[in-house]
């Protein structure tokens, strides 16, 4: 698979995030497409290089052009993203980084995550710094990030209601499960930040094995004397031996008799939402022979709360259970296909170099087929089709990650 690690031990923006892919090599005017997909001529991105502590980096400023830009419910951003011509993955990744966000917003100001006003987040530089990163990293082919320990500060800051502890509220709530440090005065890691990497990393910790291809800095505001107020994103370059990882992973589930039936999809998805790798149900059978399902989400441990509470909140559970397993992964990586009206990516999996499995990503298929008329059927076959004629089959050496296909002759 394709890996980048964020190194936040400076702090976290979105903006600096933003910075740290385009610097790492994601086209400007591939970001901004992004972002005029969802606030067509509200912001235009600037790049500049910049120095923070003697060190070069990339500085990305959104420039916000209406007038007066309004602040935003997330219900509206929500409606706002669905109906955005963006690829699912962007899509999905910048839904999944705002939901985050409100959750953390409502809990704090006792409120609904429907209701929640997003004041700054919803002003058109976060959409900006938030979909631009997704679209960045979708383009850059990152299917797995991970994230370092962040620095959040310490001190306090002013607010509109006085002055408020660092690190903030919301800053707090998202990274409950992660690891954090102070790192220095001031506010470090700003909401925005930490929903980002929160939502989008699996894992938090240090620099894991890789083969570096890429290295892009993204610059924060200010210039700390002493302290190089930066983000730096490493990307791997795909070429290191593919072999098998083994990682620990926390088994959440509960036995539930007496839930509407068409809530399950909800369910799974907002579990899958919260950072699980998986979720699914299982028919079971209970006391008095009453018929139920187990609902089972597989998470990493800094998805367990968030997941707990996924059940809590939708489901008629009123106990969790957990237990710590082992899981063992094989390397996989992306490869985008060309089909008639658009681009499929098929992903590949395997072992020891080689490819064991290649399958073609249904949504990636569902898209295509919605955008021409064509039937599903036909863009996954044509798909399957490309990919083996390109050499993605059992015992083929994996292919670098992101290499393109070309079609059938």
């Amino acid at each position: 698979m394709t890996l980048a690690w964020i190194d936040a031990s400076a702090g976290v923006a979105g903006d600096m995030l933003l910075a740290g892919c385009v610097d790492a090599g994601a086209p400007l005017e591939v970001v901004q497409r992004a972002i005029d997909a969802v606030v067509p001529g509200s912001v235009e991105l600037r790049r500049t290089e910049v120095m923070r502590a003697g060190m070069r980096a990339c500085k990305i400023d959104p420039v916000v052009l209406a007038d007066d830009p309004p602040h935003r419910h997330w219900s509206r951003i929500r409606q706002m993203l669905e109906c955005a011509d963006l690829p699912q993955a962007v899509r999905a990744g910048s839904l999944r980084v705002f939901r985050r966000l409100a959750e953390a917003e409502a809990g704090i100001h006792g409120t609904t995550v429907d209701d929640v006003h997003f004041h700054e987040v919803g002003a058109l530089d976060a959409i900006a710094d938030i979909v631009g990163t997704c679209a960045a990293l979708y383009h850059l082919g990152i299917d797995r990030v991970v994230v370092s320990p962040i620095a959040v500060g310490s001190g306090t800051i002013g607010a509109a209601h006085g002055q408020i502890p660092v690190p903030v509220p919301a800053v707090l709530t998202m990274t409950r499960g992660w690891r954090i440090h102070a790192g220095g005065s001031g506010e470090l890691a700003t909401p925005t930040g930490v929903a980002l990497v929160t939502a989008l990393a699996v894992e938090c910790g240090p620099i894991p094995d890789m083969r570096p291809a890429a290295v892009g800095i993204g610059a924060g505001t200010r210039d700390f004397p002493g302290r190089a107020n930066v983000v730096r994103i490493v990307v791997d370059s795909g070429a290191a031996d593919f072999g098998e990882t083994l990682t620990t992973r926390v088994l959440i589930e509960a036995n539930i008799d007496d839930l509407d039936p068409r809530v399950w999809p909800v369910v799974v998805q907002r579990l899958l939402d919260s950072g699980a790798d998986d979720a699914w149900l299982v028919p079971v059978l209970m006391k008095k022979g009453r018929p139920a399902h187990t609902v089972t989400a597989l998470v990493p441990a800094w998805a367990v709360t968030a997941a707990s509470e996924v059940l809590f909140a939708e489901t008629s559970t009123i106990g969790v259970r957990y237990r710590e397993v082992r899981k063992t992964e094989l390397a996989r990586t992306w490869v985008p296909v060309p089909v008639d009206g658009g681009q499929v990516r098929i992903k590949v999996a395997g072992r020891h170099g080689c490819i064991d499995q290649a399958t073609v990503e249904f949504e990636d298929a569902f898209a295509v087929a919605r955008e021409t008329g064509r039937p599903v059927r036909a863009v996954l076959d044509e798909a399957g089709a490309v990919a083996v004629a390109g050499g993605l089959v059992t015992g083929a050496p994996l292919p670098f990650p992101g290499k393109p296909i070309r079609p059938a002759e």
